[in-house]
């Protein structure tokens, strides 16, 4: 007889997630506010948290159950999320906008709240850049009007109507591109347009001296000096309380006679009244914009709707098909780092890291009551603070004030060797395989 058979049947482990220490929490809910697709976002999240979607333009269609319990939030850009909005939602902990701008929420009061307000800083930019450069060349030679008018059935029976048709077309080589922040996206056309023969020059306050050294680049120290060098000025920077309407009827006047404009940034950016009587007075030969102030665009209405050389597209410079399963995917990985780590610092991109309240702000033996990791992290409001805009690893350790005692050390299981679980890791549930759809009812079902 084979002895192995006499063997006990040896037991089987099945890795599990992390328990944490102490009482059970319950399961966290994570809500697409103005969004209803979450196939790419389940897949990431549905072991860790019950998600739900909204579906909503505004805080005043968003679900009780959602203001009440959700503790992670994901955002597009068309919901608005001010103070008097983030106050409404009684245990969010984070939320990831998925995208890079962050100006459709109030970052400085989120902080203040303890809600970490994360962004997507890395994905699409090959597109947004590649895209900026299409409109660029669409500028200078014109192939968008030129697509337009044989699609009319103009014909074109030689050079003189050639000529016609093509007024303005011009010669890159030689000419300058200026760039209105060298960021990653900026960085990415620079090095695009000086293999098309732009002399390329920037403008960014924030970056330290020696950048453009290592890009090969020619920088300039004001904004006016950009604009009176540059034969093209093509926006690349966030937007904020500074530099709404950077481009104006003042700082057009700044630009050389003739010059283009291109914007993939932000749409309030621009003033669009001044920008349209530049383009009517050809002050500006031409502009190329993909954001705009009002969104969604409307072509019929605006100052912009009776301009000529204007070309807008519907804020798409972002997108491709890898881009876009690379952007939610990013977005949804935050939200997981979020749950099974301890805000911010397990945060990749955090915007909002020096708005949160430190260590001494409340009184001695107490915790701050709405803390930066409300009841799910132990120590809120304790944390160590980094700097905003990071997207690199820090290691600063983990610390509680002195006046916050330690939870005390619970036996944990494992599989192999004994690894001390956090304090701060949520429980594993049972997967969710569909998103939940929340819409405002006056009481509503319970959300697995």
């Amino acid at each position: 007889m084979d002895k192995r058979k006499m063997l006990p049947k040896r037991p089987r482990f099945e890795p599990r997630g992390p328990i944490a220490n102490g009482p059970l929490q319950t399961r966290p809910l994570v809500a697409l506010l103005d969004g209803r697709d979450c196939s790419i976002e389940m897949p990431i999240l549905k072991d860790v948290a019950t998600v739900a979607f909204c579906d909503a333009q505004s805080t005043s269609e968003i679900h009780e159950k959602v203001l009440n319990e959700a503790v992670g939030a994901l955002m597009w850009h068309t919901i608005i999320l001010t103070k008097e909005d983030l106050e409404k939602f009684k245990t969010l902990r984070i939320i990831v906008r998925i995208g890079s701008g962050v100006d459709n929420i109030d970052v400085k009061a989120a902080g203040e709240l303890g809600i970490a307000v994360c962004n997507v800083p890395g994905y699409g930019v090959e597109e947004v850049a590649d895209t900026t450069l299409c409109l660029i060349l669409n500028l200078y030679r014109r192939t968008y009007w030129l697509a337009n008018m044989v699609r009319e059935g103009k014909k074109f029976t030689g050079p003189e109507q050639v000529r016609e048709a093509a007024q303005g077309c011009a010669r890159i080589r030689g000419d300058t591109l200026g760039i209105v922040g060298l960021g990653r996206i900026g960085s990415a056309v620079a090095l695009r347009a000086k293999a098309f023969g732009f002399n390329v020059i920037f403008y960014d306050p924030y970056l330290p001296d020696g950048i453009e050294k290592s890009l090969g680049l020619t920088r300039v120290y004001t904004l006016q000096d950009l604009l009176f060098q540059s034969d093209c000025v093509s926006l690349h920077c966030t937007l904020n309380e500074h530099n709404h309407h950077l481009i104006n009827e003042f700082t057009i006047k700044q630009m050389r006679p003739g010059a283009f404009l291109v914007n993939t940034a932000r749409g309030g950016l621009v003033d669009d009244d001044s920008l349209a009587q530049a383009l009517k007075q050809g002050r500006i030969r031409a502009a190329a914009l993909d954001v705009h102030e009002n969104e969604p665009y409307n072509v019929f209405t605006g100052p912009l709707k009776d301009a000529p050389n204007v070309l807008c597209t519907p804020h798409a410079a972002f997108y491709s098909d890898a881009s876009a399963t690379e952007l939610r995917e990013m977005a949804a990985s935050e939200i997981r780092r979020a749950i099974m780590g301890r805000i911010p610092d397990c945060l990749r991109n955090c915007v909002n890291k020096e708005y949160f309240m430190g260590p001494g702000q409340y009184p001695e033996g107490t915790v701050s009551p709405a803390g930066v990791n409300g009841g799910y992290y132990p120590g809120a409001g304790t944390l160590p603070v980094q700097q905003a805009h990071s997207t690199t690893t820090h290691e600063a350790p983990h610390t509680v004030a002195p006046s916050v005692p330690p939870p005390a050390p619970q036996p944990t299981a494992s599989v192999g060797p004994q690894v001390q679980v956090p304090p701060h890791a949520l429980p594993l549930s049972t997967p969710e395989n569909t998103a939940n759809h929340l819409t405002p009812k006056p009481e509503p079902s319970e959300v697995h």
